[in-house]
């Protein structure tokens, strides 16, 4: 009887053992309560925060471009934009002019002047400036380069007048867009390319005509990422 008591009792401290080593292995392992599932789609993604610290700071690059002038030129706007309001009021501005008019005027002139004006340039470049064909109308190439680009830069100035205007008419911040900060490279470099021609006749003149003739193209590339941030520009509102 000993001998089957003792029996018993080592199974049921063995029982005891093993029960208790389960328990604790379930222990160490917690049950995770719904709380901490956070589902992935609620965290924002790395593209998401690089997308708002790209537009953050696209945003305060465009304020500190523009700060200190955007005061005098919003003053210059409002003086326009009554009269636009009077005209869209009495139904002579339809809203469909005062939104896509100016990108379609500025358009033209870049698509016209503005390629013709550069083409001849570049055929002066390569010994053709002495032609006459139908786009110089009776002149030289070399006579009707400045005349065109010219024109071109005066439409453009003029243009972008009403370009504020008409934005800040339909009720839009003026200066606060990439539209803005190209208008600005491109007017700058125009005038750079203004200037280039006046050193042609000194001893740096072989100089100023090889930045004037690879300025010009880049000149072009600055017009038509004018054109696109215009476009993108109309169609976000």
């Amino acid at each position: 009887m000993k001998v089957l008591s003792m029996k018993y009792t080592s199974f049921f401290v063995l029982s005891m053992a093993l029960l208790a080593a389960r328990s604790n292995a379930f222990l160490s392992h917690p049950v995770r309560s719904n709380q901490s599932f956070v589902s992935r789609d609620s965290i924002p993604c790395r593209s998401d925060f690089a997308k708002r610290a790209q537009s953050s700071s696209s945003s305060s690059l465009q304020m500190s471009i523009f700060d200190g002038v955007k005061a005098p030129i919003q003053s210059y706007v409002d003086i326009w934009t009554p009269t636009f309001h009077q005209a869209m009021d009495m139904g002579l501005a339809p809203d469909f002019l005062i939104h896509w008019g100016h990108g379609a005027a500025m358009a033209s002139v870049l698509l016209s002047m503005g390629v013709i004006g550069a083409y001849m340039g570049w055929q002066i470049r390569l010994g053709n400036g002495e032609e006459v064909n139908a786009l110089t109308l009776g002149e030289t190439i070399r006579q009707a380069h400045p005349k065109i680009i010219g024109g071109a830069f005066f439409f453009f100035l003029l243009g972008g007048q009403g370009g504020l205007v008409l934005l800040d008419t339909q009720g839009q911040n003026i200066l606060e867009s990439p539209h803005a900060v190209t208008a600005l490279l491109s007017v700058v470099l125009l005038t750079v390319q203004a200037i280039l021609p006046s050193l042609f006749g000194t001893e740096n003149g072989k100089l100023a005509r090889d930045a004037h003739a690879y300025l010009g193209s880049a000149t072009m590339v600055a017009l038509f990422a004018h054109l696109a941030t215009g476009v993108n520009l109309g169609l976000s509102f």
